[in-house]
């Protein structure tokens, strides 16, 4: 027996005794657990497992129902995927914090968004610090009636959380927090305006908003850079955000304020190029450029540098060899790519000479940050003697070929006992117009003799990943449109996809026959409306071959002395359909009901009608896939394939039609973004995703009917820009009075039911033509 099929018969027993382990009693959590459980078990390992299911037993036992246990179990794995299971007890400290306090029912919301909250923060470092933002707000806005315990609920945090993922996409963690703070000082004793500001909704919490939005987040253009550096580099280094939040500005300290710390510069590690979260347009340059540059400084020296034994220099040396080989570096990116020097003039500070006074201050940092700027930029117009034989001497070194990095250490050193002076020993150290800030700080170039806890090892490689032991795609989380806030609620709604399971090929075939006189008139339309290979196009002067009529006529007028027609030549284009067709079928408990006064239920006239559709359209020979849905909650869309694109109209088709059944309910709007998602990969001109349904959207954890209506509207909308076109077919009776508010005037109410088998493929044929 093969590892696989051992693992597949002792799933069962281990699926129970994973449940056992939950504990939980929940009806609802049973329903998706396994699924759940399948999608943890891919990306956790054993020991991350176990914490899972304890967390959710946690969840459980606190006494807020069961959304926060569904929240955990299905966000958790999508959390790790982003920042990793070590974040775990972070995160149980925050919901035993907010479990403590009377914001209890913050549980839910803080678990829901998660998952998008650590898509745009991408480490632990700075998830942590969303935490301790999270749980500042709940403490500083709590009430209390003595002043000593809390009482009352934080207005604003519920909204705070709603609004975090949209937050995070504009902001970083530093302009995140002063949002904050600024709310919680001026609202603090204000519940309504304060939740107002929370929201979004208030003059001034918009103003702060964009007041904080400046610069160009590495979340939103890391796609980009890693292509820049996989296509320029041919390097797949992982690239890691770091926050800037508790630290000082980017600008180099002042002269005179030796108290204020420098900033922290990027740079590589075994676990990747580690860049800032975020960089302001500055220099005259948009933040991507400046990102690039530093990223092309790392990728050189990921590529030409070798690390040296820093016990063998003083830390004075050690400085000069680090701008040396930055400038060596650098020497050799221009070589490929000369373009980059303007962005590196740009963002390369100019020193003043003289500027130092090495009465009060050590200068050697200002000399080398002078030298490096005269090695990047031949018009630097400095007048000293020293600094011009070492920029003649780098320029010699360099052009024997790429050099290295012990033959520049020896002229970095040659060059601090050259210019050395007896006040570069003093405590005071010159910083102004020093700090270039897209170059690295070098810490990849030295290693030590005797290792100790601050140092870093960088030639030991990552812990591999623990390998997955079930494959399977986890469930596709989508937003949800909520009308009364104009915003998406992210990763709101869990959509789970698989095969429609399969029946008897038969019953299709007995409903064809059925309606073999509607077959035969609809073969006819379809004669009609079949692309034919090849069509003339005739009277052309160039073509791909002779037209002997017109050209026999021509000869004739010719022997006859009249002016003979030059268009002689015909050519041939192809009549072909381009069209892509999704074939939408609402499967919600409602089609098991009779339709009208016949035997018949609204699920096997749907039956009938698909099948008929689906035969035609393989007469036509466009591409179609057919799929159900219904929902049970937003925790449970089921998204079931009837047919494929790649599939061919036959049994296997047939038996999954035969296997349809009604239940549940129709949260149409994941299903429409979802069946979208499939269609726009088909390379067609045009693209349909024709939606049946009997019925108002609807859920039963959804009490305002407006909410699934308003969201489906979005969906549309959505897919509509990326060029579908939607059509809906309505079997209620009452659908006038929503459905237009969805799709327009793009909709078809059929009154009666029974004539669904034959209005379907007409109707097809019409939107096709």
């Amino acid at each position: 027996m093969s590892p696989r099929e051992t693992l597949d018969g002792a799933w069962p027993e281990r699926l129970a005794a994973y449940r056992a382990q939950l504990d939980c009693r929940f009806p609802q959590v049973g329903e998706v657990f396994e699924d759940c459980l399948r999608d943890a078990l891919a990306v956790l390992s054993p020991e991350g497992v176990s914490a899972y299911l304890d967390t959710g037993r946690l969840l459980g036992r606190l006494g807020r129902g069961v959304e926060p246990v569904l929240a955990f179990l299905e966000e958790w794995p999508a959390v790790v995927r982003s920042i990793g299971e070590d974040a775990l007890p972070a995160i149980v400290r925050t919901i035993q914090a907010l479990s403590k306090s009377p914001n209890g029912r913050a549980i839910a919301p803080f678990l829901q968004i998660l998952a998008a909250v650590s898509r745009r923060l991408a480490t632990r470092d700075q998830m942590q610090h969303y935490l301790d933002l999270t749980l500042d707000l709940m403490e500083r806005t709590s009430g209390s009636i003595h002043g000593i315990h809390k009482s009352f609920a934080s207005p604003g945090l519920p909204d705070f959380l709603a609004q975090a993922p949209a937050l995070l996409d504009s902001l970083t963690i530093a302009g995140l927090k002063n949002w904050v703070d600024y709310g919680i000082r001026n609202y603090s004793t204000h519940p309504d305006r304060q939740r107002a500001y929370f929201s979004l909704q208030s003059a001034d919490s918009r103003a702060v908003f964009q007041r904080e939005r400046h610069g160009s987040l590495l979340v939103d253009h890391e796609r980009l850079l890693d292509l820049c550096l996989r296509g320029l580099w041919h390097d797949s280094a992982q690239l890691v955000p770091y926050s800037t939040s508790l630290l000082p500005s980017a600008s180099a300290p002042a002269a005179d304020d030796p108290a204020v710390a420098l900033p922290l510069l990027p740079y590589y590690d075994a676990t990747g190029i580690r860049l800032p979260d975020a960089l302001d347009d500055a220099h005259g340059l948009a933040g991507i450029d400046r990102y690039r540059a530093t990223l092309a400084h790392i990728a050189g020296h990921r590529r030409w540098s070798q690390s040296m034994f820093a016990d063998n220099f003083s830390p004075m040396q050690r400085l000069a060899i680090e701008f040396f080989e930055d400038s060596r570096i650098e020497t050799l990116i221009l070589r490929q790519y000369p373009g980059l020097r303007r962005v590196f003039l740009a963002l390369h500070p100019r020193p003043v000479e003289g500027a130092c006074n090495p009465e009060t201050h050590s200068c050697l940092r200002h000399r080398l940050a002078m030298l490096s700027r005269a090695l990047l930029d031949p018009q630097h117009g400095y007048r000293d003697a020293a600094l011009g034989e070492f920029v003649e001497r780098f320029v010699r070194t360099m052009a024997s070929g790429e050099s290295s990095s012990e033959q520049i250490a020896e002229l970095a050193l040659a060059y601090v006992a050259r210019t050395r002076r007896q006040s570069d020993q003093q405590a005071s150290v010159y910083f102004a117009d020093t700090v270039i800030e897209y170059r690295d700080d070098n810490r990849h170039l030295w290693r030590f003799h005797e290792l100790s806890d601050d140092e870093e090892m960088f030639d030991v490689p990552p812990p591999a990943a623990a390998p997955s032991e079930i494959e399977r795609l986890p469930p596709r989380h989508y937003p949800e449109w909520d009308y009364q806030s104009q915003t998406y609620r992210p990763d709101w709604v869990s959509l789970y996809e698989s095969l429609h399971p399969a029946g008897d090929a038969a019953i299709i075939d007995r409903l064809l026959e059925k309606h073999a006189a509607l077959a035969r008139r609809l073969k006819r339309l379809l004669d009609l409306l079949r692309p034919q290979d090849k069509v003339r196009i005739r009277y052309q002067e160039d073509g791909s071959e002779l037209d002997l009529d017109i050209a026999i006529r021509s000869l004739i007028d010719f022997k006859s002395g009249a002016r003979p027609d030059p268009r002689i030549n015909m050519s041939h284009r192809t009549n072909g359909r381009n069209l892509a067709v999704l074939v939408l079928l609402d499967l919600s408990q409602s089609l098991g009901d009779k339709a009208g006064d016949g035997q018949q239920t609204v699920l096997e006239l749907s039956q009938e009608a698909v099948s008929l559709l689906a035969w035609s359209i393989e007469q036509l020979g466009d591409a179609l896939a057919i799929a159900g849905f219904h929902s049970d909650t937003r925790h449970y869309v089921r998204y079931l394939h009837l047919k494929g694109y790649s599939e061919r109209w036959g049994d296997s088709v047939k038996s999954r039609l035969a296997a349809m059944q009604a239940g549940y309910s129709t949260r149409i709007g994941a299903a429409i973004r979802h069946a979208a998602h499939y269609l726009a990969a088909q390379k067609a001109e045009k693209k349909l995703l024709l939606i049946l349904t009997d019925g108002r959207p609807s859920d039963v954890d959804v009490q305002d009917e407006r909410l699934l209506v308003e969201d489906a509207r979005k969906a549309v909308g959505e897919v509509g820009r990326r060029g579908i076109f939607t059509y809906c077919i309505s079997l209620d009776r009452q659908a006038d009075a929503y459905v237009s508010d969805i799709f327009g005037q793009r909709y078809l109410v059929i009154d009666r039911v029974e004539r669904l088998p034959e209005r379907l493929p007409e109707l097809f044929l019409a939107l096709t033509r």
